[in-house]
């Protein structure tokens, strides 16, 4: 079988398409036959290496994490959830190959009618962006603020934030083409945040400050987001795509203004129970048609640099996906 790894840091070039043997299913694993997978903008930074900053380091060879869709080929030991034929989605860590392996815990089984793309928003974009902002703790007629709205998960916590009862939503994004696609994915007002001024932007169509902010850019952008939050705001911080370290000022906490952290890991860890009812709730708003997920390129395996590349430039709006 083919799979895709990295044996050097550098540009989308290092990318190479190896032929392996098939890998087999270990205790409480499974094998899935692959028909699409969800790339991650984090892994361009672990591919980068050293020059990516302090936050993003992965040991060489570099493995490609995904979000997996497939057809259950095998299972290893202590699996008896899940058989052979089952068409699954799972987020796995070496998800660049014609096979991969995947914990069987944490699938989620695909609904009947729904199409590879949207389900590949299954296992970790959707739960992400629905659990960002309930650790937002956003309440029903609150304002939204999502950063990066146009990307793989901002475009979903545009919609769940509407689904959940948000009375007003901004979305910002980076150009006219995105900020466009996010207005059509639901936002109420959608903000360039490369203007300056983004803040005063924010508190034109919110004067009163957002209740609530979705940050997964970090640096500036979250530094920033402190000027537009409302009495009692809260940052719900789930990425920091920018690589940026900063340092938030204890007064910006005084105006009873809060951010706390998000991570998938750390919350199926901390809360299992709680994470895979994320996933069966991710997996009814999709099925039934009420979550939208875009897919910005279909490309081949074979094209993995190329996937890359398209992440690297930010030009993508909803999702990048390949296909074996």
């Amino acid at each position: 079988m083919r799979r895709v790894r990295y044996h050097e840091y550098g540009d989308p070039d290092v990318l190479t398409v190896e032929e392996v043997d098939r890998p087999a299913p270990g205790p409480g694993q499974v094998l899935v036959r692959v028909e699409e997978i969800g790339a991650n903008f984090v892994d361009t930074r672990f591919r980068l290496g050293p020059a990516a900053g302090p936050l993003f380091r992965r040991p060489l060879p570099g493995v490609l994490t995904g979000d997996v869709v497939g057809v259950i080929e095998a299972v290893g030991p202590e699996v008896t959830q899940w058989h052979v034929g089952r068409r699954v989605a799972g987020l796995a860590e070496d998800a660049f190959a014609d096979f991969v392996v995947a914990d069987a815990e944490w699938l989620v089984e695909v609904p009947d009618g729904l199409d590879a793309g949207a389900a590949g928003a299954l296992p970790m974009a959707a739960p992400v962006a629905l659990r960002a902002l309930r650790t937002g703790r956003l309440a029903v007629g609150e304002t939204v603020l999502v950063h990066a709205a146009a990307g793989g998960i901002g475009h979903l916590a545009v919609q769940l934030a509407t689904l959940l009862g948000a009375g007003t939503v901004i979305g910002t994004a980076g150009s006219a083409d995105k900020l466009a696609f996010v207005k059509e994915y639901g936002a109420d007002f959608a903000i360039d945040y490369t203007d300056p001024d983004w803040p005063a932007r924010v508190r034109e169509v919110a004067p009163q400050g957002v209740d609530v902010v979705l940050d997964s850019v970090g640096g500036e952008i979250l530094r920033r987001s402190f000027d537009v939050l409302a009495p009692l705001g809260r940052i719900a911080v789930y990425g920091a795509a920018s690589g940026e370290l900063v340092a938030i000022p204890v007064t910006d906490l005084f105006a009873l203004r809060s951010v706390t952290g998000f991570s998938l890991l750390a919350w199926r860890a901390a809360s299992p129970a709680e994470a895979r009812r994320d996933m069966v709730e991710s997996a009814d708003h999709l099925g039934s048609g009420r979550l939208r997920v875009a897919v910005h390129a279909r490309l081949p395996l074979t094209a993995a640099a190329e996937a890359h590349r398209v992440l690297d430039a930010r030009g993508q709006s909803g999702r990048v996906v390949l296909v074996p």
